[in-house]
C-alpha cells in the first residue's frame, strides 16, 4: 500500500578510536559492503511497485500521498530545510486504502503546535517550487479553533471524489494548525485561469457549507515565494488578521 511512515535517515559516526592502522583492511571491506548495501537499497527503491487498488477495492481517479510537517514557530526556514521537514506518511490508490490511513491519523483539531497535514496527488510535493505547483496558487480560509477537523475531512473527501470538476487542475490540500486559528487551503496548477479558480472557490463554498460573508483569499505561489522568509507551508499566518474568520455554529 506504499507505506513510508516517518523514515528519518541517519549516518553512523566515523570511528575515532585511533586503531585505524590495525583495522584498515576491515574498514575497507566494510566500506565496500556499505556501498553495496546502499546500491541495493537504491535499486530496490527504484523498482518499488506502484501503489494500485487491491482486489474488489474502489479505485480513485488519481493516487494521493499524505504528508506531515511540524516546525518551531518564529523560525524562518529555507526551501531546502522546509523540504527536509515534510515527512511522507503514505500513498493510496483506492477508497479503502484511504480509510486505512485516515482512520489511524490524529485529527487536525487534536494536533498541537505549528503542524500541517498535506494531501497531494502522488508525485507532487507540497511545496510552491514543485513543477506542478509553481505556476499555480491556493484558496485560503482561516478558521476559528475547533472547526479544522470537520472542514478538513469535508475538503479532502470532496477532492478525492472529484467534486471540483476542473480536470487535472487540483494539486492537493493543506490544513495548518496554529495557536490562535487554523487554516485550510486547496492548491491548483494554473493561477492565471480565472474561470477555473472561480469554480474551485464556488465548489469550496458549497462542500464546506460556508456562510456568504466568509472571507476567502486566493494567493499565487509566485507571490508567496517572493515574500521574505519561509513561514511554513502557508507563509500567511499573520497577514490580514483583521479579516473575519469562519465561525460556523
Amino acid at each position: 500500500m506504499g507505506y513510508c511512515c516517518f523514515a528519518f535517515p541517519f549516518r553512523l559516526k566515523d570511528d575515532d578510536s585511533g586503531d585505524h592502522d590495525q583495522n584498515e583492511e576491515n574498514s575497507t571491506q566494510k566500506d565496500g559492503e556499505k556501498e553495496k548495501t546502499e546500491r541495493d537499497k537504491s535499486q530496490s527503491s527504484s523498482k518499488r511497485k506502484a501503489v494500485v487498488p487491491g482486489p474488489a477495492e474502489h479505485p480513485l481517479q488519481y493516487n494521493y500521498t499524505f504528508w506531515y510537517s511540524r516546525r518551531t514557530p518564529g523560525r524562518p526556514t529555507s526551501s531546502q530545510s522546509y523540504e527536509q521537514n515534510i515527512k511522507q506518511i503514505g500513498t493510496f490508490a483506492s477508497v479503502e486504502q484511504f480509510w486505512r490511513f485516515y482512520s489511524h491519523m490524529v485529527r487536525p483539531g487534536d494536533l498541537t503546535g505549528h503542524s500541517d497535514f498535506h494531501l497531494f496527488k502522488e508525485g507532487i510535493k507540497p511545496m510552491w517550487e514543485d513543477d506542478a505547483n509553481k505556476n499555480g496558487g491556493k484558496w485560503i480560509i482561516r478558521l476559528r479553533k475547533g472547526l479544522a477537523s470537520r472542514c478538513w475531512e469535508n475538503l479532502i473527501l470532496a477532492m478525492l471524489g472529484e467534486q471540483f470538476m476542473v480536470g487535472e487542475e487540483i494539486c492537493g490540500a493543506v490544513v495548518s494548525v496554529r495557536f490562535q486559528e487554523d487554516i485550510i487551503s486547496i492548491w491548483n496548477k494554473t493561477a492565471s485561469d480565472q474561470a477555473t479558480t472561480a469554480r474551485i472557490r464556488d465548489t469550496l463554498r458549497r462542500v464546506l457549507n460556508l456562510p456568504p460573508n466568509t472571507i476567502m483569499e486566493y494567493k499565487t505561489h509566485t507571490d508567496s515565494i517572493k515574500m521574505p522568509g519561509r513561514l511554513g507551508s502557508q507563509r500567511l499566518l499573520f497577514q490580514n488578521l483583521w479579516k473575519p474568520r469562519l465561525n460556523v455554529p
